[in-house]
Order: C-alpha cells, then structure tokens, then sequence
C-alpha cells in the first residue's frame, strides 16, 4: 500500500461543477432526443473535471483531475477499480506478454512493446490522490488501480477524488501514442485515468491488452494546454476559442455529457472541415494538409485529400440511413479525425487511419459511424459481448456501404460467410460467448466478433423476416439507450416484435460452435407429384427454404418453419409463389415435402436461396433431374 499527503488542493470548485453540470443539462434538453428515455435497471454514474499539459519535446502529460462516482447500485462499496491505460504500453506488461504469447499475433503490435526504449514507453503515475481534502491509499498492478475506502461508498451516495497524475505518451502501436504510420503526432485514446464499470456483475477488473472497453456515462470536462502550433481536435462541445496559456501555449476546452469515454488528438497540419445536416448532428472532420503516404505521387497525394473532401458527404448519407433505420444520433456533433492505426469508435468521435481510397476511407467511417448507436449510446459490454458491438456494426456497415455504393447487401456479407467457412474448415472457431481477452487465437476473436457476428442479424432476418428484425433493432435501442444492454435484451426485444421464440438460435449460434447443414437427400417420382427428402445432417436446427425452378421459367419457395420458434415468417416476394408447409421439428432428423409438380416440370431444387442460411456444407443443397434416376 501507498500513502500520500500533500498541500494539493485542486483549482476545481463546486461554483464550476455546479455551472459544468447546468450546462450539460442544458445541452441534453436541447439536443438530446433520447434524453427523457430512463435506462432500465440501475447504472453508475461519473463526472469528470480535467487539466491537462501536454509537452510536445519530452511527450509527458501533467494533470489535475477530479473525478467522481455517484452510487446508483443497491451495494456498498469499500474500494474502487481505475484504469491505469498507458501502464500496458511496457515491455514485460500484460499486453506485451499476451500479444507475443498468441499464434498469431497482432501485426499492429508483434513484439513491438518489448522493444520499447525509456523515452519511447507509456505509464500512467498516480502522484497524489485525496478524498474530501484527506489521502487515501492506493495499489496499481499494471493497467489497474485499486482505491481503498476507509469510509465505503453507501447506495446514493458520490465519491469525489481529486487527482495529480503524470504520464508519457508511447509510440503509437495500438490505438494511442504518438507520431502514427500517417504522421500524426499524436492520437490521444484510453489515455487518461478512468473509473471501471461496475454492475450488478460487480467490478470489471479487465487488465487491458489492446481490445475493447466497458465504462459507465457520466460528464466530462476536459482542458487541454500545449503549444499554440499544434491544433487539437477532440470529442465533446469545444467550448469557445483556445485560450493564450503564457507566451507559447493555448488551453482548449471541450464538454462532454452522457458519454462513456472521450478521446483527443492534436496535430500541426491538421485541416478542419465541417457539415450542418438539417435533422442531424454537426459533422467535423480533422485530418491532413499533407498526407503522409509512402512512395506516393504528388497526384496520388492529392487523390487522399479529395477523398476527404468527398467524405462529408457520404457520412451524411449515413447518419440519415442509422437515424431511419434504428433510431436518433442524440449528440449535437460527430468528429471524424485522422489518427490512430485503423478504425477505433469514440462515442461521439472517431479515430481513423486516412491514406485510403475513397470506398476504404468512407467503410472505415461508416463502420466507425455505426458504432457511434451501439458502443456510444447503447455501450454494450464489449469486452464479455464483443459480437454486439462488432457484429451489429459489421451487419448495418454492409447494408449502408450497398446503399452508398450501389451494388448488394448479400455482396457484401460474402466475405464474412467465407471468413466463417474458412475457420470452420480449419477446426479453429471459438464460441462467440467468450471473453474478448480470452481467445485463443486472434483470427478466432475476429471472426467471431465481427464475421459471425454479422452473419447472426443476417440468419436472423430469414427466421422472423426482414421488417420484424429491423422493428426489433429500433425498439431495442430505444428501449435501452444509455442502458449496457445484453445480449438476452435485444433477444426479447426482437421476439417481442417477431412474436417468435429465439432461445433456440441464440443458444446455438452465439454460445456454442455447433454448424448448420442441411442436405436434399433423396428426389423421386410419384403418381402425381415429386417426393423430396431433406436431412438436418448438422447440429443446428434452422427454418428451410427449397426454392423450385421449373422448366417454364417460373419459381417456387416452400418455406419449412422451425417448430421451436412457435411462428414464422412473413412471404417474401409474390406470396402466390410462397408456400408455407408443415414445420420441422428440431428432434427430427429427416423431413418429407411433396411437391405438386411432375417429374419432366423441375428443373433445379435448391435449399438456402438467398445464401443467408451459413451452411457449411453447401454442396448438398442442390439437386437436378439430370443427376438422378428418376
């Protein structure tokens, strides 16, 4: 244990907490359209006031920070959990460790971490910490800090603790650092000390290894001081003009409120750019003057400039298509800023790698947009549920992407069925329903999370069609927004607006890594008819589908509901092609269809038309005539 006393007195005083908080409330009236929606069940709130120096010439942060926690659980609590972010970027720490320990290691990171000099490691140093003007005792192990609470925090009651910290900003590696691929000099995620989430599962005591994040909303006022030729562009309300802070520097401030975490970045050639929509948030994008791409021409070096002056205009197109399609974006801006080492979503704001073509640059938006709904408002456990966070991205990000470009959803869902295919051929896939720290391999925690992921909405739609799904997905969001919701809630959510049963599903495909495959096993001839046998030669039972194709041209689908499911589907198409035949019980392995057709009528029997169905055996869903005796 540590014990620290000092003179320190923070700057920050209830006359501007109390001013931070009117403004912030202000700022939900008038711009929030989810802000009257009550979360169900009990969330823990924070408040953070923070004072930031940033030096650009040894990269070291010194702050002032005051944060606190309002109880809202029904528990007493005798310590708290913050993180400790920077602490991971340290040869020999969890995240070096891990990364290196993996088959397949992320090539961002590799052993990167483990060859990091003194000036060029991260850390997070925790110089004084009081409670009410007293000390208090602290611990840290690696990226986690333990606060003991002489006095434990009872329910509705707020803890305040007032902070000094120091750190050193890393190499960008992994989401954070400094002096990126692109030339971006810094890129300012997970960067400062924050209070860990806890819930009715209690602490979530994750130590970070680079992958994702779970943290309770609250407000956060941030000020930032560093040279005045550096601009910074950062989450949350700015709030006026950069102050002159002595004779180089500038302090900028910026105002967030119900949100989960804030980033920042700052840069010397950054170029601001913005767009107003008329029933939406203010766009702001940030990136370079002079992009910094390896061997590229003059020409090609203006081709990455007019893909960002394209960018505003696509991103546009898809908060409209988000605001349709699931429900209101209720923050007032939005900020696209070049940074980071790919794609990382920030609530309000995202970090991206910008040298790109023009389709790369608006997907990595896109994706990043979409998370804005389901990590920023929803703030779904990422880190036990990744697959909510980047299945449900992934999904919604292939049909805006088919919109903006023209071309077919199912186009862009292949590449995630041949991602699942592949790693199922190679006995490699792992249970959605793991810990995202946990796998065993990284290809398995990307497929699981994003591929499968997608494919899960994408099945889903051919259970309880189209429409229920996407009246599912409105009502969960509105339901739940602010709210951590789990995978079980948006289940119930999508029943309730399908009047179907999906334990069944659920069960099979996000906890276990049982397989679909269903097989026409047999096609003969009757008096008056056809006879079909289909077989569940797999482990997961499904509706089926068995499109008919006739020598006449015309088509056919009998639709086989699931019993389980207890409904099915609305007709898709002309419903006087659409038949709905006698449903299939799970229990049974085989099932009998007669067709009304003769023999000479049928040109192709197919399962699985529209492709939605994963099945891994796809060879066995298709029959000719001509390959058998009739």
């Amino acid at each position: 244990m540590m014990r620290h006393d000092s003179g320190f007195r923070p700057k920050f005083d209830s006359a501007l907490l109390t001013g931070v908080l009117l403004c912030v409330t202000m700022i939900a009236g008038l711009a929030d359209p989810l802000h009257a929606q009550r979360p169900l069940g009990w969330q823990q709130e924070v408040a953070y006031i923070m004072d930031v120096t940033l030096d650009a010439e040894t990269h070291r942060l010194d702050a002032e920070q005051r944060m606190t926690l309002y109880n809202q659980s029904p528990d007493t609590l005798d310590r708290v959990f913050i993180h400790l972010y920077f602490n991971a970027f340290q040869p020999g720490s969890r995240m070096d460790v891990r990364t290196r320990s993996l088959p397949d290691p992320d090539s961002r990171v590799g052993d990167r971490i483990s060859r990091l000099s003194g000036e060029e490691r991260g850390f997070h140093r925790v110089n004084t910490l009081e409670r009410d003007g007293q000390p208090v005792e602290w611990q840290v192990d690696g990226t986690l800090m333990a606060v003991s609470l002489e006095d434990p925090l009872l329910p509705g009651q707020s803890l305040q603790l007032d902070m000094e910290w120091e750190g050193q900003v890393p190499l960008q590696i992994r989401r954070s650092g400094r002096n990126n691929a692109e030339g971006i000099d810094y890129s300012m995620a997970q960067w400062f000390p924050k209070f860990a989430n806890y819930d009715r599962h209690g602490w979530h005591t994750e130590p970070y290894i680079g992958r994702e994040f779970f943290a309770p909303f609250g407000t956060f006022d941030l000020s930032i001081t560093m040279d005045r030729e550096y601009f910074v562009a950062a989450t949350g309300l700015q709030q006026g003009e950069p102050e002159p802070t002595g004779e180089r520097a500038l302090t900028w401030r910026f105002l967030s409120e119900q949100v989960h975490d804030v980033m920042w970045a700052a840069d010397r050639e950054y170029r601001e750019a913005s767009l107003e929509m008329r029933t939406g948030p203010t766009l702001r994008f940030y990136y370079q003057t002079d992009p910094v791409a390896v061997n590229a021409s003059e020409t090609e070096q203006q081709a990455l400039l007019r893909n960002w002056e394209a960018l505003p205009d696509y991103t546009a197109r898809a908060f409209d298509w988000m605001a349709n399609h699931v429900g209101p974006y209720p923050y007032p801006e939005y900020k696209v800023i070049q940074g980071g080492d790919g794609g990382m979503e920030y609530g309000s704001g995202t970090l991206i790698t910008g040298n790109r073509s023009l389709e790369s640059l608006v997907g990595v938006t896109v994706h990043e947009l979409v998370h804005a709904w389901f990590q920023g408002v929803l703030a779904t456990n990422e880190s036990r549920e990744a697959w909510m966070d980047e299945g449900t991205t992934s999904w919604f990000s292939s049909r805006i992407m088919a919109e903006l470009f023209g071309d077919q959803t199912e186009d862009r869902m292949e590449n995630h069925y041949r991602n699942y295919q592949a790693i199922v051929d190679a006995g490699l896939e792992e249970s959605m329903h793991r810990h995202s720290d946990r796998f065993d391999r990284n290809v398995a925690y990307s497929i699981a999370s994003y591929s499968k992921g997608a494919i899960f909405y994408h099945q889903l739609g051919h259970i309880v069609g189209e429409e229920a799904l996407d009246r599912g997905l409105k009502r969960f969001y509105l339901e739940h927004a602010y709210g951590h919701p789990t995978g079980e809630d948006l289940l119930r959510a999508i029943e309730r607006e399908s009047g179907m049963q999906l334990d069944g599903y659920y069960d099979d495909w996000i906890e276990s890594t049982r397989t679909i495959d269903y097989a026409i096993t047999d096609v003969s001839r009757l008096e008056e008819g056809v006879h079909v046998h289909l077989e569940n030669l797999g482990e997961i039972p499904m509706p089926v589908d068995l499109l008919v194709r006739l020598t006449s041209g015309d088509s056919h689908v009998y639709h086989i509901p699931l019993a389980m499911t207890w409904g099915t589907k609305p007709a898709e198409g002309d419903p006087e092609r659409w038949h709905r035949s006698e449903s299939w019980r799970w229990v049974d392995s085989r099932y009998d269809l007669e067709l009304p057709f003769g023999w000479d009528q049928i040109e192709s029997l197919e399962l699985n038309p529209g492709g939605r169905v994963a099945d891994v055996v796809p060879a066995n869903d298709r029959w000719k005539p001509s390959e058998s005796t009739p």
